[in-house]
C-alpha cells in the first residue's frame, strides 16, 4: 500500500478486473442502481446514459441530448448490456448481483447468467430522469484527466479535515 492509500480515511478497492474504457467510459452502483455512460458504436459524439433499478430491474436507456435509444424497447439494449458487463468487470459479478438484488445460486455467476435472471422479471422500462445527474458526475469525472499531474491536495476533494478535528 502507498502512503496516501494508508493514511487515506476511505479504503481503496481495486477493480475486479481491468476493464477497457473505451466502450463504457462510466459505470457506477450509485442510488439504487447501476448506471453509466455508454458509447455510441455510430457516432463518436453521441454517449448513452444507461441505467437498471436495483430490485425491479427497470431500465433506461437515452443520449447525453435526452433522445431514447432505439434499441431500448420492451428488453435491455446493447447499451445497458455493456454496461452490465463492464460492472462486472470493475466490480465482480457477486457485487453488481448483489447491489442489483438478484437472487443467484451461482458463487460467480457469469454476465450472461445475470442479464437472462433479470430478463425473466420482465423489467418495465423506466424514466429517463437519472440521466443528467449521471452524466453530470461523468463530465465531472472527465475534468479531473485535464489536470496537471501533483500531490498537492484538490480542493474540491477536501470534505474531511485530515486529523478528523471538527471545526
Amino acid at each position: 500500500m502507498s502512503d496516501w492509500e494508508r493514511s487515506s480515511t476511505v479504503r481503496v478497492v481495486p477493480p475486479a478486473r481491468p476493464r477497457r474504457l473505451a466502450k463504457v467510459p462510466f459505470v457506477e452502483l450509485a442510488d439504487g442502481r447501476l448506471q453509466g455512460v455508454v458509447s455510441s458504436g455510430s457516432d463518436i459524439e453521441r454517449v448513452y446514459v444507461s441505467s437498471v433499478a436495483a430490485g425491479s430491474f427497470a431500465f433506461a436507456c437515452s443520449t447525453n441530448n435526452n433522445r431514447p435509444c432505439g434499441g431500448a424497447r420492451g428488453y435491455f439494449c446493447n447499451h445497458i448490456r455493456a454496461l452490465i458487463g463492464e460492472a462486472v468487470l470493475q466490480y465482480g459479478a457477486e457485487r453488481v448481483a448483489r447491489a442489483l438484488r438478484i437472487e443467484t445460486a451461482d458463487a460467480d455467476p457469469s454476465v450472461l447468467s445475470l442479464v437472462a435472471q433479470m430478463g425473466t422479471a420482465r423489467p418495465a422500462q423506466g424514466d429517463t430522469a437519472a440521466a443528467a445527474p449521471v452524466f453530470s458526475r461523468f463530465l465531472r469525472h472527465l475534468a479531473y484527466l485535464e489536470l496537471a499531474p501533483t500531490t498537492a491536495p484538490l480542493p474540491e476533494m477536501q470534505w474531511f479535515p485530515p486529523t478528523r478535528a471538527v471545526a
